[in-house]
C-alpha cells in the first residue's frame, strides 16, 4: 500500500500537465464510493477516465490472508507502461532477489521442521482400545497430567479388524480435545505393525474375550494373547519400553505371562493394583466419614484380581475430625480411629472381596485412573514417604515364592520401581500367605499347561502345590547346565 501511495505522488507529479491528480480520504474507499466519487470529479471538469490496471497483495491487518495477488515488478511494468514511471531495479535483478528469498524461506522452514523432529514425542501405544477404559483412559493422558505439559505423546489405538471403525471414531473425537500434548493419534488394526518404536504400552481387558466353561479353560485362553504381545513388544517396541498391565480379570497372570514371552524387559512389566486400594479407601472413607483422598498407605497384598489382603497396619489418616487436631501433615494410624474390629474383620474383608471377585464398581473409569496415576508415579516418582502397592515379579521378598507377580509396596523414584522390604512389622501370616500364593502358582501351571486342575485354596493342598512347584523349578534348573543329559 505504502508503494502504492508513492507511486501515486510520482504519477501525479509527472502527469500534472495531463490534468490529472491523486484522490485522498481519511479512511478507506469503498468500491461504491470510490466509484462515485470519481464520476462526480470528472463530471465537474469534463475529464475522462480509464481503468488501470493496478496489482496488490492483500493487506494483512485489514483482515486479508497474505495471498499474493500481483508481483513487484509486474505493477512497475505497468507503470511504466501507462505512466512512464521507472525503476533502477531490472526484472532480472528482482528474479534474482526473489529466488534468494524464497531458498532463504525454505531454509528456514526446514529449520522449523528439523527442531520439531528433535522433540521425539512419547510413542504411547494402547491394546484393546476399544474397551470402556480406553474411553475414559485417553483424557487424563492428553491433559497433560501423566507425562507433563512439556512432553508431547503420539497414542497409537490397536484393536482387531473389527474394531476399527470404532477406533476411527475414537480417533476423530481426540483430535476434537485439541491437546497441547498431543502430536498425533493413529490406529493400528495389523498384528505385524503393533508397538512399533513404543516408549509406553498399556495393556487393557480385552472386552470380546471368548466365553469358556471352566477355569482351566479360561486360564489356559490368556496364553496365545500374552505370547503374541510379548514377542511384538520385543520385536517392536523400545528396549526402554514400559509395559503397564490394568484390568479385573487375571492381571497378575498376564503380567507374568507377557514377562515370560518378554523377558528382555521383564522388570518393565509391572500390574496396576491402585484399583483395589482406591476401593479399599473408599470403604474406609465412608466408614470413618471422610475423604478417601485423606488416607494413605493402604498396601495390597497378593493376587490383584483374586485373592488379595488389604494391610491396613500402615495406613494413616490426614484431616480427619476428631478431638485432636493438627497441621496438615499431621496423621493418625487408621486401626486406633476405627473401633469396631468386627467391621475390619468380617464387613470390610467381606465387601472387597466381593468387589474384587467379581469386578463390581471396577468400570472404565477406576481402571483408566489407576493405570494413569501409576504411569504418572512411574515416570515423575510417587509422593515422598507414601506406600504404594504395584505388582511386579516376586524375588523371594517378605517370604514370597519366587517366580510369580505379587502385589506388594514399593515406591517409585528416578524413573523405577523400588520395593520396599525395609518396612517393619509388615510380616504376614502363614495361612494368610498361602491362601495368596496358592491360587498364583496353579494359575501359572494350569496357563502353561504343567498342571491340569485348578483347586481353590484349602488348608491342606498348598504343599502338594509347593512341591510340584519346587520340583519343576528343579528340573527347568537342571535342564540348563550343560552336563545334564535325557
Amino acid at each position: 500500500m505504502r508503494l502504492r501511495r508513492v507511486l501515486g505522488s510520482v504519477v501525479a507529479r509527472k502527469l500534472r500537465n495531463r490534468g490529472v491528480c491523486r484522490g485522498t480520504k481519511a479512511s478507506p474507499w469503498p468500491n461504491s464510493c470510490l466509484r462515485e466519487w470519481l464520476r462526480d470529479v470528472c463530471e465537474k471538469n469534463k475529464w475522462s477516465h480509464k481503468s488501470s490496471p493496478i496489482i496488490w497483495r492483500e493487506l494483512l491487518d485489514r483482515g486479508g490472508k497474505g495471498l499474493l495477488l500481483g508481483g513487484y515488478n509486474e505493477f512497475l511494468e505497468h507503470a511504466q507502461l501507462y505512466y512512464d514511471v521507472t525503476s533502477s531495479m531490472t526484472t532480472e535483478l528482482m528474479k534474482a532477489i526473489a529466488q534468494e528469498n524464497l531458498e532463504a524461506h525454505i531454509q528456514k522452514e526446514l529449520e522449523k521442521d528439523s527442531l520439531k523432529d528433535l522433540i521425539d514425542p512419547l510413542q504411547v501405544w494402547i491394546t484393546s482400545a476399544s474397551a470402556p477404559a480406553c474411553y475414559s483412559l485417553i483424557p487424563i493422558l492428553t491433559s497433560g497430567e501423566v507425562f507433563g505439559m512439556h512432553t508431547e505423546i503420539s497414542i497409537a489405538l490397536f484393536d482387531n479388524k473389527q474394531a476399527e471403525k470404532t477406533l476411527q471414531n475414537l480417533a476423530l473425537e481426540m483430535q476434537d480435545l485439541v491437546s497441547p500434548v498431543l502430536r498425533s493419534v493413529s490406529i493400528c488394526t495389523r498384528v505385524e505393525e503393533a508397538f512399533r518404536q513404543a516408549h509406553v504400552v498399556i495393556i487393557l481387558d480385552d472386552p470380546r474375550t471368548k466365553e469358556v466353561y471352566t477355569m482351566e479353560e479360561c486360564l489356559r485362553s490368556r496364553v496365545p494373547l500374552c505370547r503374541l504381545y510379548g514377542y511384538l513388544i520385543e520385536k517392536n517396541a523400545l528396549d526402554s519400553v514400559r509395559v503397564i498391565v490394568g484390568g479385573k480379570t487375571f492381571v497378575n497372570l498376564k503380567t507374568l505371562l507377557l514377562m515370560r514371552y518378554a523377558p528382555s524387559i521383564a522388570h518393565n512389566i509391572v500390574a496396576v493394583a491402585l484399583g483395589v486400594e482406591g476401593q479399599a479407601r473408599a470403604e474406609l472413607a465412608r466408614k470413618m466419614k471422610t475423604s478417601p483422598s485423606y488416607i494413605k498407605d493402604v498396601i495390597i497384598w497378593g493376587n490383584i484380581s483374586g485373592n488379595c489382603y488389604v494391610d491396613l497396619r500402615k495406613a494413616k489418616i490426614y484431616k480427619y475430625e476428631s478431638a485432636i487436631w493438627g497441621p496438615p501433615h499431621f496423621s493418625r494410624p487408621v486401626l486406633s480411629l476405627v473401633f469396631d474390629s468386627e467391621w475390619i474383620n468380617r464387613e470390610f474383608v467381606t465387601t472387597l472381596k466381593d468387589l474384587t471377585a467379581t469386578g463390581k464398581q471396577f468400570g472404565g473409569m477406576l481402571a483408566a485412573h489407576s493405570i494413569a496415576t501409576t504411569l504418572k508415579y512411574w515416570y515423575h516418582g510417587s509422593p515422598y514417604g507414601e506406600i504404594v502397592s504395584l505388582g511386579v515379579l516376586s524375588e523371594g521378598q517378605f517370604g514370597i515364592p519366587e517366580g510369580i507377580v505379587f502385589s506388594m509396596p514399593v515406591k517409585f523414584e528416578n524413573g523405577t520401581w523400588v520395593v520396599l522390604t525395609d518396612l517393619k512389622d509388615i510380616e504376614i501370616s502363614e495361612q494368610t500367605m498361602a491362601r495368596m500364593t496358592s491360587d498364583l502358582m496353579q494359575e501359572k501351571l494350569v496357563a502353561l499347561g504343567d498342571l491340569l486342575y485348578f483347586q481353590p485354596y484349602q488348608p491342606g493342598n498348598l504343599s502338594d502345590v509347593m512341591s510340584y512347584w519346587d520340583n519343576k523349578r528343579v528340573l527347568k534348573y537342571l535342564l540348563k547346565l550343560n552336563h545334564y543329559l535325557i
